[in-house]
């Protein structure tokens, strides 16, 4: 970097602003194009996770008997407003990532706070405006089998505008991606509110196993996602590795696929396995180890049925992942992508027939 900025930072005829600091001129046009180049090499755009939550309750510290905290089995509704201070632990079921069914739990426990830019008795002064604070948003996210794929951690300011530079869609909230286990191990990023019908009330007392029982409300957040690493379709020569499973050969443009076809494809990055196998240890030969994570190949944008994605035997981060080829697909180079936990990798490009 140091020696890139000394190759755009040229000295040019000096001039003074009008607190007589010298200035230097820099050949602007030269230095926009460097940064382009630099930008759509070092810079991947962030992996978007909208995330639907139902049956989503707050649970207040009405100043109750802590001897009673989760053990009334009747619905607790309460409308009253809470004076800054009180602790609050939110809990909803995840249904749904970006569309596509899952199950799993969000948690989010803080402190209401009230932040006020005018002076309002009850509420905190700040020159922000925000309802609250939390010390932990996590949400653990499963396959709708049950199998875990992993846990995105959090910790957030609710209510008010969300952080500059996050997605058109986010509404309200402004909270900090920490870090993740599983699939989404050392993750960084923003969450924030889409929408949704809010939440239900209720007080520390009402027990939580009758949650889905007396019901809650609906809500969609948004998360932008950095991961620390991304799937990648490793490539043979100047080819992806990609081959005809009948025979193993290289799909090229002298060898096309078909609508129909089924295709091997050889990446990295697709994660954590099944069977508990420990992150750099070598993939078992027998049984195979399939991924962990929901895994999508899209061809030309279509989803192209998975029949197997597994840990390639001996390699710690080596993946062996089975499609059939979607029917409709247009003859010519067709782009090529793997998704693993909703997180793509960069597209490739194969011969169509």
């Amino acid at each position: 970097m140091k020696s890139l900025w000394r190759a755009i930072a040229v000295p040019a005829p000096a001039i003074r602003d009008t607190a007589g600091h010298r200035l230097r001129r820099l050949a602007l046009a030269g230095c926009l194009s460097l940064w382009g180049v630099v930008g759509r090499a070092q810079v991947s755009p962030p992996v978007l996770l909208e995330i639907d939550i139902e049956n989503y309750v707050q649970y207040w510290n009405d100043g109750g008997d802590p001897s009673k905290f989760a053990t009334d089995a009747k619905n607790r509704a309460t409308t009253r407003i809470f004076p800054a201070f009180t602790e609050s632990l939110h809990l909803a079921d995840i249904v749904a990532v970006n569309g596509r069914p899952a199950k799993g739990t969000y948690i989010n426990r803080g402190q209401l706070l009230r932040f006020n830019p005018a002076m309002a008795s009850g509420q905190t002064i700040a020159d922000i405006s925000r309802s609250g604070g939390s010390g932990l948003q996590a949400f653990e996210i499963q396959q709708p089998d049950g199998t875990s794929i992993g846990t995105i951690m959090a910790q957030w300011l609710t209510g008010g505008s969300p952080p500059p530079g996050s997605p058109a869609a986010m509404t309200a909230g402004n909270g900090a991606i920490v870090g993740g286990t599983g699939a989404f191990l050392n993750v960084r990023g923003q969450s924030g509110f889409v929408g949704g019908s809010g939440n239900r009330n209720t007080s520390f007392e009402e027990d939580p196993s009758n949650r889905r029982v007396h019901g809650g409300g609906r809500l969609r957040m948004l998360l932008s996602l950095t991961p620390l690493s991304r799937p990648q379709i490793q490539m043979t020569g100047t080819a992806p590795a990609v081959v005809h499973s009948n025979d193993f050969s290289v799909v090229t443009a002298a060898k096309p696929a078909k609508a129909g076809d089924l295709l091997s494809l050889f990446a990295t990055g697709l994660g954590p396995v099944r069977g508990n196998l420990e992150l750099g240890k070598p993939f078992p030969t027998s049984p195979l180890a399939p991924v962990n994570s929901p895994v999508e190949v899209m061809v030309n944008g279509i989803s192209a049925e998975v029949l197997a994605a597994v840990g390639y035997p001996g390699s710690a981060d080596g993946y062996q992942v089975n499609f059939r080829v979607p029917s409709g697909i247009s003859p010519g180079m067709a782009t090529l992508q793997v998704i693993t936990a909703w997180i793509p990798s960069s597209s490739v490009s194969i011969a169509i027939q």
